[in-house]
């Protein structure tokens, strides 16, 4: 996302902001944000905040703390009023309902960065999208390979067979480095995976060779461990073509930070943002 996105994206979230007199809490109105966050009908905006108060509860915090019912009166013509539901959202809260939105939406994408982020710098809500993007990728990696290993092994291969056809692909990805020989160059520990290390770029690149192979066994029904290796080899090596087209190869891109430190971080920064939030007063 362009920082000219970003920045008229964090202006529009920040002329939303409410402030409670009296009070150091910030609060939105969820009717507020919701054009904003990209939904265009609120039946299908409060199915979101219900997942987010779901999500409060599953991690322990009262929602009624961060989510709080009001009603509001709006102008229906000549004078005329009506009530509508509405909700008083602490940041935290309003971080939930981002983190339960659809992330291939530019403003959820950003709005999980910025209701986590305290500070208001362009910079630090940029830099927690980056984060926020690698973690994502990792994670659709990671589902794309649990679906190939639960398919082939339907057609015959096992863990170990599973490994090996990985491993084929990864060499074909790294221009003829192995899985070993990448973590060998990265410095990661053999009880490490390799793509906790890897930048966004190549994890990205990975999972479409995975999801292309996964495609394309079930497509040509194709069976064994020979069969399957050479169709991930081939798919990685067409991925690999399509960086070099662009001057990119995979293998000498530098090592990232450790997902799993990240994901850490992420969860410690969750704590702090709950208690940062402050709750809405009784």
């Amino acid at each position: 996302m362009q920082g000219e996105v970003v920045k008229k994206l964090q202006s529009r979230f920040d002329a939303l902001a409410q402030n409670i007199p009296g009070e150091e809490i910030e609060f939105w109105f969820a009717r507020d944000l919701q054009e904003p966050l990209g939904y265009l009908r609120w039946e299908n905006f409060l199915v979101a905040i219900e997942r987010a108060i779901a999500s409060c509860k599953t991690t322990g915090y009262e929602p009624s703390d961060h989510f709080r019912g009001v009603t509001k009166m709006v102008p229906v013509g000549s004078g005329a009023e009506r009530p509508i539901d509405d909700f008083m959202l602490t940041r935290y809260a309003c971080y939930l309902i981002a983190q339960n939105g659809d992330p291939r939406k530019e403003p959820i994408a950003f709005a999980q960065s910025y209701f986590a982020v305290q500070t208001r710098k362009q910079e630090l809500i940029e830099a927690r999208m980056r984060l926020q993007d690698r973690l994502e990728v990792r994670e659709k990696l990671r589902e794309s390979e649990k679906t190939l290993s639960q398919n082939i092994y339907e057609r015959g291969v096992d863990d170990a067979g599973f490994a090996r056809i990985r491993s084929k692909g990864d060499a074909a990805l790294f221009g003829g480095y192995s899985t070993q020989a990448m973590k060998s160059k990265y410095g990661i520990t053999e009880s490490r995976p390799l793509a906790d290390f890897l930048p966004t770029l190549t994890i990205a690149a990975k999972n479409l060779a995975t999801e292309m192979t996964n495609h394309n066994v079930i497509q040509e029904d194709l069976q064994g461990e020979g069969e399957i290796a050479g169709e991930h080899v081939q798919n990685n090596l067409s991925v690999r073509d399509m960086l070099g087209a662009r001057g990119i190869k995979p293998e000498n891109l530098p090592p990232e930070e450790d997902v799993m430190k990240l994901e850490r971080r992420v969860k410690s920064e969750e704590k702090k943002l709950v208690k940062q939030s402050g709750k809405l007063p009784k």
